[in-house]
């Protein structure tokens, strides 16, 4: 019975991680779907990571997710802040302009 759960659940996230490869490959130009596909595949990573800790009855998957949750929560917000000086700056934030950009 708990096998069968487990197995909805790695579908699950089997299926948010692919939805952020997509997002991904299918949008190369605007740099915010991007981030956001990636935080989609750091959460359907981590969800896979609490359905494992839960399964194995161990804490370190749960303490890992924490420490990963940290760190995505960090590159967000710097990585908007880049983002929002950028606009100010050049008016735009496809990435076709932010690789021109020379030093």
């Amino acid at each position: 019975m708990i096998f069968s759960n487990i197995l909805y659940l790695i579908i699950v996230t089997t299926l948010l991680y692919l939805i952020g490869i997509i997002g991904l490959i299918l949008n190369r130009k605007n740099i915010l779907i991007i981030i956001m596909s990636l935080e989609i595949m750091l959460l359907a990573i981590n969800l896979n990571f609490i359905t494992f800790s839960i399964y194995l009855d161990d804490l370190l998957g749960q303490m890992f997710v924490l420490y990963i949750l940290t760190v995505a929560a960090t590159e967000s917000s710097i990585g908007l802040a880049i983002l929002v000086v950028f606009f100010r700056i050049k008016k735009t934030i496809l990435i076709e302009d932010i690789l021109t950009i020379k030093s």
